[in-house]
């Protein structure tokens, strides 16, 4: 066996980022995103379509630049994770903002909102975990 053979067979292999090609040579049982690995796999091009297909939907939105953004974030993050959990049999973990964390109200209506965004893309709840 291989090091991260024998590791499987002691532990549960965590992927922590958002290379889809990484996912799947080391097949891990779960992943993790974060805003940082998300964004480092946007900027690789490998989501291009994926991203481009979320501005034009939420551009039909009319939304204020800021809410906007927000929205695009939120729907790359959770259509970014879906995309994940192809490719990984357990579950894809999805950071809060970051930004929210001394507020609860807004930590907890973000992690619902994107709890909301899995389940309208099929994803069920046991697929998905929230980190606050």
């Amino acid at each position: 066996m291989n090091l991260l053979q024998q590791l499987k067979s002691l532990s549960t292999v965590v992927a922590d980022t958002g290379d889809l090609e990484a996912i799947q040579r080391f097949k891990p049982e779960d992943a993790t995103t974060n805003p940082s690995l998300i964004l480092k796999a946007a900027e690789s091009g490998s989501y291009d379509g994926l991203l481009n297909d979320i501005v034009t939907e939420v551009s039909a939105l009319h939304l204020a630049k800021d809410a906007a953004l927000e929205e695009i974030s939120d729907r790359l993050i959770v259509a970014m994770g879906v995309a994940i959990l192809e490719h990984v049999p357990g579950r894809v973990s999805t950071e809060v903002d970051a930004r929210l964390s001394f507020d609860q109200t807004a930590s907890l209506a973000k992690a619902r909102k994107l709890v909301a965004l899995y389940e309208q893309a099929g994803v069920s709840r046991s697929r998905i975990l929230i980190k606050l």
